[in-house]
């Protein structure tokens, strides 16, 4: 299997850990990005250049972490255009579910299958190839792309159809973003009193206030200086973009998320000035 070239469209924060993970792994990794630099870390692990979609055309499995449905929409149409029948495109974006449904008709159009795979973990547990992954699609398309899933995710949980994949992922990112908010308010006022980041964090490693925040804290000030290094801009960064879709996925489907809605408008320049802060 690892003899077969895995494309990868879109290796920044995310993506090129993974690419790089796929090399880890033992196969081939043709990457595309609108810019070079960004894929020298997987040019260097090996990885073949492609400067545009259509050198993709050989692979039968292209993985694609592009930052938004726009991006996501303009690949899938693109890469249609050039691999053959019977490919496979995995979206690991995190999108709307609507986008990723509407594009099957477009990939079953073009003899293509699509996959709703999502991932969450950062980039260090990418590069490790131990990301968790949420995977909708068909039985047929997932069976022929686990083995490469794989080396980029030790964890792979089937939810369903299309489109599945990306409400769960969406879910994930509210409960995780609704615990951001809360602790960054919870330090501000703490620190009011003169209780100190470090001193409040060790009272909650054995509290009911603990959570994968508290125990990971720092993790997305590394984040936003990665996402400053790759020159993104904050309406793409998770903490901005992601809360955005919930609002329209939940539109989507007459829900109310009024939590969602209040992070949208305030968590990423909350989560920007402490990553910011000086060390």
């Amino acid at each position: 299997m690892t003899d077969r070239e895995i494309g990868f469209v879109g290796v920044g924060n995310i993506g090129a850990p993974m690419a790089r993970a796929l090399r880890i792994g033992g196969w081939q990794v043709a990457v595309h990005d609108t810019a070079l630099d960004r894929a020298k870390s997987c040019l260097d692990s090996g990885a073949r250049w492609a400067a545009e979609l259509r050198d993709l055309g050989g692979c039968e499995l292209v993985s694609i972490a592009v930052p938004d449905d726009e991006q996501v929409r303009n690949v899938v149409r693109g890469l249609a255009e050039c691999l053959a029948t019977g490919s496979i495109l995995a979206v690991h974006s995190t999108v709307l579910p609507r986008t990723l449904e509407e594009l099957v008709e477009e990939c079953d159009e073009a003899g293509l299958s699509i996959l709703d795979a999502p991932v969450s973990g950062g980039p260090e547990r990418a590069l490790r190839g131990e990301l968790t992954m949420v995977l909708g699609g068909s039985d047929a398309a997932v069976e022929t792309a686990r083995p490469a899933l794989q080396a980029m995710a030790d964890r792979i949980v089937r939810v369903g159809a299309v489109g599945a994949a990306a409400a769960a992922k969406l879910a994930n990112q509210l409960m995780m973003f609704s615990a951001l908010a809360g602790v960054h308010e919870a330090l501000r006022l703490a620190e009011a009193h003169g209780v100190t980041e470090e001193q409040v964090l060790d009272v909650v490693r054995s509290c009911t206030g603990a959570s994968w925040v508290t125990e990971n804290w720092g993790f997305f000030d590394k984040v936003v200086q990665d996402y400053d290094r790759n020159g993104v801009p904050v309406r793409y960064r998770t903490w901005s973009k992601d809360l955005w879709d919930v609002v329209a996925a939940a539109r989507d489907c007459d829900v109310r998320v009024p939590l969602a809605g209040l992070l949208a408008q305030h968590l990423a320049e909350q989560v920007e000035e402490h990553g910011h802060r000086p060390r």
